[in-house]
């Protein structure tokens, strides 16, 4: 009886550790997960394997590394939040491979993405065709976001996050900081650093202000 209990401890404890990582993590689908999240997982699930069979080691021999996980991802998470170029790193960024209507070939080689591929998730999207496709995005976590050449909807591109401008997109839409400046400008927005995001859209910016209620 003695064993199954110290079997059931480990477990109930192991199970807390990773609820809690969950929460560090954040709110975020399986799918959209970077590849420091899946690492994390991957240890922490067999750290914790580990723990509930060698039930004779003392737990805190799992424990002590399981935490060290839990804290880096902590404070991983935290970075993320206050620098883009460590999210960039960390999580990677968006790569359009069909750019009005065009296919970014030199972008597909950089990720390693085939044709193959882009067919298969242009399928699993509802596009039979290439030459529907005024946009597709392949996004960090490996999902295509597309835009169909007949919807009336367009591309919307974020100029601005968290403060920062980003300048390939400003290239994508053949604008410059300049220009932006000034249309911020005219909008009665004098600093960069106070926008939390700004998009272009169908010849319009959108504007948040950092928090603004």
């Amino acid at each position: 009886m003695e064993e199954y209990g110290a079997i059931i401890l480990r477990t109930l404890l192991l199970y807390i550790i990773i609820i809690i990582t969950f929460r560090v993590m954040g709110k975020r689908e399986i799918g959209e997960l970077s590849l420091l999240d899946l690492v994390v997982f991957i240890m922490i699930a067999e750290m914790a394997a580990m723990a509930i069979e060698n039930f004779n080691d003392p737990l805190i021999k799992s424990l002590l590394p399981m935490m060290l996980l839990v804290g880096i991802q902590f404070v991983f998470a935290l970075a993320s939040l206050k620098s883009k170029r460590f999210r960039e790193i960390i999580d990677g960024k968006p790569s359009i491979v069909i750019n009005n209507g065009k296919i970014d070939e030199g972008e597909m080689r950089r990720q390693r993405y085939n044709f193959d591929d882009m067919l298969l998730q242009l399928r699993e999207e509802g596009v039979g065709d290439i030459a529907d496709v005024e946009y597709a995005i392949l996004e960090p976590s490996g999902k295509m976001s597309v835009f169909k050449k007949s919807a009336s909807e367009k591309l919307s591109l974020p100029l601005i996050l968290d403060g920062t401008i980003n300048e390939e997109n400003l290239i994508l839409i053949g604008k410059t900081n300049d220009w932006l400046q000034g249309q911020l400008e005219k909008q009665g927005y004098s600093t960069v650093g106070e926008i939390s995001y700004c998009s272009y859209k169908n010849g319009k910016l959108f504007v948040d202000i950092k928090d603004e209620k």
